[in-house]
């Protein structure tokens, strides 16, 4: 059952029991309220009839001063004369409760009568067929007797109106309740539409419509609800994007992997087949062997960087205070030597917090692939400056440069921008990712400035490494 229905359902039963138990309510305090009131016109009436009765006897002659029989039946048809027309019945008792005169149609057994006292009135509600009556019961005293009077007043008016206040009170509750389902129905169905639109939502998610939203109607509880809503397909649509990013991204992987595996493996083979089944003069094999040598470091420098970057994601970094001094010493000496391009180093004295051997092996690849990217002879600018964010490294070449739409790219691992030129000198396109992965750990990254046929400039920068900051985290 929708929760609509539900709704409906347990809205129309609570109505229905609450005007149930509110008319029940209802019908019977009328009724209460008017049987009341003709009980009291009841036992007022008999108590008028006992005093017309003792009045009129002590008109009658008696003898020996007793009230005789026949006097009490004469005064009782005379009162009864009275009336007539009042739809009321009366019957008179002796002291030993034996009826001396009754009215035509009374017609009911002894229980009041017995139970009347001395003094006292007493009463009762009684059907008799199919009329209702109010029987009193009283005592008179009359010229030394004490008598029975008790009379019938007929309700039955005071019942059907009951009856009738049932009925007209059921056909207004089946009139209100067939109006009620109408109007909640209605209401019901405004109410549950953000659980409609919800519920789509889910459906069209489930099927693969990660993009679809729910429309908002409301802006109370539910209303809050489909936003939430919303945000949360949005995170999952982000969510669902990076991680189809990744599955790409490692399929990319792979297949540049197998790619850059396949091709200097066949030249390994290709000339070592070469080696293996022919006897080649001197220089073709020096040329052969040259292939083979080649095309190995390649392979070694490949598995090298990929290595690092697998122990670099699994190890982290220490962080310590180094002086900037000493990793400028460190690339003078591995950079210097090389006389075919023109190096320069200018750098502020400063401390910046990192893992030295780490940031080494960046900025040797930031350098490696600004040579592997500039022709000999060219100069390579190596800085370092303190800023107010902290200590920036920049490595500049004045080489081949990099497109604007290859920029972004060219830290992915495998990823060159001149292919060929890199695998003639070993380039495998893992050093950025490499540098990428070890400045996260530093809670940094590259920085990226380039110009076609004018030359790259690569920054990145770490905190500084202030005393007093080196004092309190190792404190």
């Amino acid at each position: 059952m929708k929760f609509s229905q539900k709704l409906l359902l347990w809205t129309m039963i609570i109505i229905a029991l609450t005007l149930g138990f509110s008319g029940y309510y209802f019908v019977n305090y009328v009724f209460e309220t008017s049987l009341t009131r003709e009980v009291g016109q009841a036992l007022d009436e008999n108590s008028i009839l006992r005093f017309a009765f003792e009045t009129a006897a002590l008109n009658v002659p008696v003898k020996y001063n007793l009230l005789q029989d026949s006097s009490v039946e004469q005064i009782a048809s005379q009162l009864e004369a009275r009336g007539q027309g009042t739809q009321r019945l009366l019957r008179l008792s002796d002291e030993e409760k034996n009826v001396l005169y009754a009215s035509d149609g009374f017609e009911t057994d002894d229980e009041l009568l017995a139970s009347t006292e001395e003094n006292r009135y007493s009463y009762r509600v009684i059907q008799l067929g199919e009329h209702y009556y109010i029987q009193t019961g009283s005592s008179v005293n009359a010229l030394g007797r004490v008598l029975y009077l008790e009379t019938l007043r007929d309700v039955s008016q005071v019942f059907e109106e009951r009856r009738m206040g049932f009925t007209v009170y059921r056909r207004l509750m089946m009139l209100m309740l067939v109006f009620g389902i109408i109007i909640m129905y209605f209401i019901a169905s405004r109410l549950t539409k953000p659980i409609r639109l919800l519920t789509r939502a889910t459906k069209e998610m489930a099927a693969g419509d990660y993009g679809y939203r729910a429309k908002q109607v409301s802006n109370d509880e539910l209303g809050q609800l489909t936003q939430n809503f919303n945000h949360m397909s949005e995170e999952l649509e982000k969510t669902i994007g990076q991680l189809e990013d990744e599955v790409q991204a490692r399929e990319d992987f792979v297949g540049a992997f197998a790619h850059e595996l396949k091709t200097p493996l066949t030249s390994i083979i290709g000339y070592a087949d070469m080696l293996r089944s022919r006897k080649l003069d001197e220089e073709k094999s020096l040329l052969s062997a040259n292939y083979i040598y080649t095309e190995g470091k390649r392979l070694e420098s490949m598995s090298l960087r990929l290595l690092d970057i697998i122990v670099t994601k699994k190890e982290g970094a220490k962080l310590q205070r180094i002086p900037v001094a000493a990793l400028f010493e460190y690339l003078r000496s591995m950079f210097l030597p090389n006389q075919s391009m023109e190096f320069i180093f200018q750098y502020e004295e400063a401390y910046v917090m990192a893992d030295s051997s780490l940031i080494q092996t960046v900025l040797v690849n930031l350098l490696d692939n600004a040579c592997k990217a500039s022709e000999q002879g060219s100069r390579i600018e190596t800085e370092g400056r303190l800023e107010q964010d902290g200590y920036r490294f920049t490595v500049r070449d004045y080489g081949i440069g990099i497109p604007d739409e290859e920029v972004s790219k060219i830290t992915q691992a495998f990823y060159m921008v001149d292919k060929s030129r890199s695998r003639s000198r070993n380039g495998a396109g893992l050093g950025l990712s490499l540098c990428t992965e070890i400045l996260a750990l530093h809670g940094s990254s590259l920085e990226i400035k380039s110009r076609l046929g004018e030359g790259t400039e690569v920054g990145f920068l770490l905190q500084e490494g202030k005393e007093e900051q080196y004092e309190a985290i190792h404190s």
